[in-house]
């Protein structure tokens, strides 16, 4: 293995090469607990859940004991409402074909015009089948307005997917109100709640929600393992064809060490959540008040409906070349600090990030997306040190331009 003598690249003002990350909605560290159970699941209880004998049926117990784990995180009465999936893309995927392909012909589903491409890619699918598809927009803060939603419904709509909240620009959708209207015209209603389940509480009994969308690794749990939430008395079409695990909803054997690090995962980050909450509200508060000031950059999404752990600000002089959130995560990372940016790059060639596009951003501010979750390790000594950083960093950038 090659062994680097000195790091590859540092700013001065580096503290010891101290490495912060700050990409907490990209994926979460996998937390002890959840990766000691899954050491014992895979040394003791590697057994196929369907099989009936001791060594299937001690599999089977792990398996249940996660979705009852998972059922507890959104205070959902029957553990058996609760779908393992692969995660967030396979469950939101689940909730869009799965109502659609109930029907023989073509029918009309209303989304948002900032959902994650695991809800608008299936949806733009559709539309090329012959589904009329309906785009809420969004105020330049990114939020749907109910009223909107109730004026966009037709007699043939089965399904509304609104996201709960917005992984790029933290603003959180008025979720109960939108499903209350979704219920009262009997239309089935979906959000993605991938990333708000763990870090605000979610009660399935109090909000009118048919199906919901969360994956485990975005508070702690290991990657590959996911869960649709789906209310008894849904009726929804598989995607995959095979043994019938998952109530016939998803076939394949269970991931059962993903699935059981996924349930401790969501058990424990339940039990903190009244106090990490707080906690990551006050150091995002904190980080707003140190950049807000800075010119040229433009705090984006809502102030106050908003995630508890996402900053998220655009470049007001992007140019896609020398500047751009790009060019900041590059910079960020030589300073050992993790962020993440907006625009999405495509075989070399920077695109703008649709999801500010959506709230009515030019093209050019919308290359410069940039986004900074917080999360269990965030500090605010870690907060300061970034914020200085990357003053520092913008400074020189507008020196050299």
């Amino acid at each position: 293995m090659l062994k680097l003598e000195q790091p590859v690249a540092h700013y001065v003002i580096n503290r010891d090469y101290m490495q912060i990350y700050l990409d907490y909605s990209a994926t979460t560290p996998t937390r002890p607990e959840a990766i000691a159970l899954m050491q014992a699941v895979l040394t003791e209880q590697w057994g196929n859940p369907s099989s009936l004998h001791e060594w299937g049926q001690r599999a089977a117990t792990v398996v249940e004991q996660a979705r009852m784990q998972v059922a507890y995180l959104m205070n959902a009465p029957d553990p058996e409402s609760i779908i393992f999936t692969s995660g967030g893309t396979e469950a939101n995927n689940l909730a869009i074909m799965g109502v659609a392909r109930l029907y023989s012909k073509p029918q009309h589903i209303i989304i948002s015009s900032v959902e994650h491409s695991a809800v608008a890619e299936p949806v733009n699918l559709l539309e090329l089948w012959g589904w009329e598809v309906t785009k809420l927009q969004v105020d330049n803060k990114g939020r749907v307005s109910p009223l909107d939603l109730k004026l966009a419904l037709q007699d043939n709509t089965v399904l509304v997917s609104v996201i709960y909240g917005q992984s790029e620009v933290g603003t959180i959708q008025p979720i109960e109100e939108l499903g209350n209207i979704a219920r009262f015209h009997n239309v089935l209603f979906h959000t993605d709640a991938v990333q708000v389940a763990g870090r605000l509480p979610i009660d399935v009994t109090t909000i009118d929600v048919d199906l919901l969308t969360i994956s485990s690794h975005k508070f702690y749990g290991p990657q590959g393992a996911g869960a649709l939430y789906v209310r008894p008395g849904v009726e929804l079409m598989p995607l995959l064809s095979g043994g019938g695990q998952e109530r016939r909803l998803r076939s394949g054997t269970q991931a059962v060490p993903a699935i059981a690090g996924f349930g401790i995962a969501a058990e424990l980050v339940k039990q903190e959540m009244p106090t990490e909450t707080p906690r990551l509200i006050k150091l995002r508060d904190r980080l707003f008040a140190q950049l807000t000031n800075i010119p040229g950059l433009i705090p984006t999404g809502e102030r106050f409906h908003r995630l508890p752990h996402h900053v998220s600000f655009c470049l007001e002089h992007a140019d896609g070349e020398k500047l751009s959130g790009k060019t900041l995560v590059r910079q960020l990372n030589l300073a050992g600090i993790g962020i993440s940016a907006g625009a999405a790059c495509h075989s070399g060639k920077l695109s703008p990030s649709p999801i500010l596009l959506a709230m009515g951003y030019s093209e050019k501010a919308a290359l410069g997306a940039i986004r900074m979750t917080l999360g269990r390790d965030t500090t605010e000594a870690d907060i300061d040190w970034v914020a200085m950083v990357l003053r520092q960093i913008l400074v020189a950038i507008s020196e050299r331009n």
